[in-house]
């Protein structure tokens, strides 16, 4: 820190202070948006909380302007010093006296300015939580932070036009219930969203519902509901912004997989673009047919998609590469042969796994076989006594529609 005189300490707080009243009076919701985000490193903020250092009767002069201002400024000075426990249990407290200015505001000029004090308590407690671990200490600051954003929730969760300011919370909500791997409390809070009838989700601002759609589609593919995750994930992904390319590729990390298990391949551009060649082999097994190939894309990648959690919906995706297989050994007869297109030996299966280095005898394959056939995913029925499978001479292979293979 440079030098910094008490005079011009003075000025610095002085400033701070006058600024956030006519914030307030103002009802100028972006300015004081400014004033009470810290976390992005704002230099102005930061040379006051040197202020705050230097200037050794401070907290007299903040207290005779607003006592709301005493934990704010106290939660900057301990950020400055990197002492992030106390920043977010100081910045808790005056989160906790805005909430209370902010229900008594009639208007909602003060929006801005809550998601500002969302996130803030958000990006505070996970920092303040890594702190707690290196020191050897319990993390508890982010599940506090949870318990806040609730409470916020019920505030918002009425009449009136504070409301659209629900799903901005709704959606910090649902990054901390991630991060801590309790998703099972998204549960209560979607259900206020999606059967509360004064909630009207076109009404919220698009940015919220991209975000909303994207966490809940992600629930949805971890209840293997891939309709649904289908719906939700896609419906993110058309109103996402182009530019976005950071949240465009968050979105597909987990569609792509739904729309593997339905079927719909990406192209190899799509998956460069994005930088999600993860993928690159597991597509291409689909369109090969290949077991051999698909399993050494899961064992390869495997950490990265337990992570994501796609992995199972991967693996689902066996089926789909017999069925590819199956196809393909159909078409190659069917050159040869047309009328005796549709009868393939399962002799024949078992040579083109072993040519994809996969070792099986005839009755694995025909276990394989018998369920593709239980799952529709190909039309036919065995005669046993020749060891074939007879496919059905009217669409053989019939669409997916939707319905994801291995469901």
């Amino acid at each position: 820190m440079a030098y910094m005189s008490m005079g011009e300490a003075h000025r610095r707080i002085t400033d701070y202070i006058n600024n956030f009243s006519d914030a307030i009076f103002g009802q100028d919701g972006a300015s004081l948006r400014h004033l009470i985000s810290f976390s992005f490193n704002n230099p102005k903020l930061l040379s006051v909380a040197d202020a705050l250092s230097v200037f050794q009767d401070s907290s007299r002069l903040i207290r005779q302007s607003s006592e709301i201002l005493v934990p704010l400024l106290r939660s900057l000075q301990c950020y400055k010093l990197d002492q992030l426990v106390d920043a977010y249990n100081s910045y808790e407290k005056f989160a906790s006296a805005f909430i209370q200015e902010f229900r008594n505001w009639e208007s909602a000029w003060a929006l801005q300015a809550l998601y500002a004090v969302c996130y803030e308590i958000r990006i505070l407690a996970e920092r303040a939580d890594r702190e707690l671990a290196s020191n050897g200490k319990s993390p508890e600051k982010l599940k506090a932070a949870g318990s806040f954003l609730m409470k916020v929730f019920g505030v918002l969760a009425g009449k009136g036009p504070k409301r659209v300011g629900a799903l901005h919370v709704t959606c910090q909500l649902f990054k901390i219930y991630f991060k801590l791997g309790t998703v099972n409390l998204c549960r209560s809070v979607i259900r206020s969203i999606e059967t509360a009838r004064i909630f009207d989700f076109e009404e919220f601002p698009v940015r919220d519902k991209v975000t909303y759609m994207y966490y809940t589609g992600r629930l949805e593919v971890f209840n293997e509901n891939f309709p649904a995750a289908d719906q939700k994930l896609s419906y993110a992904l058309t109103h996402c912004h182009l530019h976005h390319e950071t949240n465009i590729r968050m979105i597909l990390k987990y569609l792509i997989p739904v729309k593997l298990s339905v079927g719909i391949l990406p192209e190899d551009s799509l998956l460069e673009k994005y930088k999600l060649l993860e993928y690159r082999d597991v597509v291409l097994a689909l369109r090969r047919g290949d077991l051999q190939l698909l399993r050494c894309a899961l064992q390869e990648h495997e950490d990265r998609f337990l992570r994501s959690g796609v992995y199972l919906v991967l693996e689902k995706l066996e089926l789909q590469v017999y069925r590819r297989l199956v196809k393909k050994i159909y078409f190659i007869q069917k050159l040869k042969d047309p009328n005796r297109a549709h009868q393939i030996k399962l002799d024949v299966i078992v040579k083109a796994l072993k040519w994809r280095l996969i070792d099986m005898d005839v009755d694995e394959v025909e276990c394989i076989v018998a369920i593709l056939i239980h799952k529709n995913l190909i039309k036919g029925y065995f005669a046993h006594k020749l060891k074939v499978v007879v496919l059905s001479k009217q669409d053989p292979f019939p669409k997916l529609n939707g319905k994801p293979v291995g469901s």
